[in-house]
């Protein structure tokens, strides 16, 4: 009897410890089973995982500094400003009193980029100064024009007429050429390859025109004191001139595209692509045309 006794706890304790190695069992596998299923995972969906992972995270947002003539190329960046900031990039405009000093200030790396100037004007300087410089966009032209306080019409242009031009060097050719197309005089031959006249290469001068070579920015406020200037359409739209107002001006064919330029090696950057896309976007060339008129004409 005793021995059947001790035979029955026996046999409840061996099941006892087989129930509890048991559950340990199981619980020690389940891990494993965990990760073995992590294992066996497609590629597909481990990428969509780490996809998901790296998109989860914040991107850190770049600064570029683009210097700029106030007008109108300091209000186009304005325009594309929050066009930028969707895109991760904080876009930091840099106005300065002299335009003069916005390729030294890209030389000396204080800025990104420069947005006031044309190919002629750059190619010059770039002769003179050594920049290494690249062009990434060309965004718009802006029509010089011939403009005047006592002249209603070119017929009115009399012989012995003083007329004032841009004294720096691309500029000067422009202004010059652009009396040419008027039939008003007419250059020597080849000037088109270095883009630089002076009034000294005019070969032909029926209304004996002379000239007032003129700083740039000082154009509008000589106008009282000549019979009409040509002037370029930013300076004329910071000095609150009517640009419709001009006898005649350049037509929308000008090589004299205002571009996006940057030192050499730095075109890949992803926040100058970046730049450059959104200055000729259809959204950029409706602002330019809506705010600007003739003044301004998109070069895309």
């Amino acid at each position: 009897m005793k021995t059947t006794k001790w035979t029955f706890i026996s046999a409840l304790i061996l099941m006892f410890s087989l129930i509890v190695s048991g559950c340990g069992t199981a619980a020690n596998n389940a891990p494993a089973i965990s990760t073995e299923a992590s294992a066996a995972a497609s590629p597909a969906e481990q990428t969509q995982s780490t996809e998901a992972s790296a998109s989860a995270a914040p991107q850190e947002a770049v600064t570029l500094k683009v210097g700029a003539a106030p007008v109108p190329h300091a209000e186009i960046l304005e325009f594309v400003k929050p066009l930028l900031k969707e895109q991760g990039v904080n876009l930091e405009i840099v106005v300065l009193d002299d335009e003069g000093q916005l390729n030294p200030a890209l030389f000396e790396k204080q800025i990104d980029a420069n947005y006031f100037q044309h190919v002629p004007y750059l190619d010059s300087i770039k002769g003179e100064k050594g920049y290494d410089f690249a062009v990434t966009a060309k965004v718009h032209v802006e029509p010089i024009g011939f403009y005047s306080e006592k002249l209603k019409a070119k017929d009115d242009i009399a012989d012995g007429a003083t007329i004032a031009i841009p004294n720096n060097p691309s500029n000067e050719y422009r202004a010059l050429v652009l009396l040419e197309q008027q039939g008003l005089i007419k250059l020597k031959e080849g000037l088109e390859n270095t883009y630089e006249a002076t009034p000294k290469d005019i070969v032909d001068n029926p209304k004996n025109l002379k000239f007032e070579e003129v700083d740039s920015a000082t154009l509008p406020r000589v106008l009282p004191d000549v019979d009409g200037a040509i002037i370029n359409t930013n300076l004329v739209l910071e000095a609150g001139i009517d640009p419709n107002t001009a006898l005649f001006r350049e037509d929308a064919e000008s090589p004299y595209a205002n571009i996006i330029v940057v030192r050499s090696g730095d075109e890949n950057r992803e926040e100058i692509k970046k730049l450059d896309a959104v200055l000729v976007s259809p959204e950029v060339k409706k602002f330019i045309q809506d705010k600007y008129g003739v003044a301004v004409v998109p070069a895309f």
